[in-house]
């Protein structure tokens, strides 16, 4: 008994990291944006996109969750758009 006892704790401190499902195309329709790279913020103002979108700055709290067809515009402190993904 005296040995389960350590093993049980030290399971308890594992753990786990959920898997992702790897992007290996463009499932959200990305790279018809790639344009808006290096433009201001302010251009997504001007685009119409029918779907998810999630604009995420420096110091965002973003969700981990995983959804291949929203589109991810990441803007820097400068209010330049810098990457589109898909996620």
């Amino acid at each position: 008994m005296k040995y389960i006892i350590p093993f049980l704790v030290l399971s308890a401190c594992a753990t786990t990291t959920p898997s992702l499902p790897t992007a290996q195309e463009d499932t959200c329709n990305a790279n018809s944006h790639a344009a808006l790279v290096g433009q201001q913020a302010t251009a997504l103002e001007k685009v119409l996109i029918l779907g998810m979108v999630r604009t995420i700055r420096p110091d965002d709290i973003v969700t981990m969750d995983y959804r291949q067809e929203r589109i991810n515009f990441r803007i820097d402190a400068n209010e330049i758009i810098t990457s589109v993904t898909c996620g």
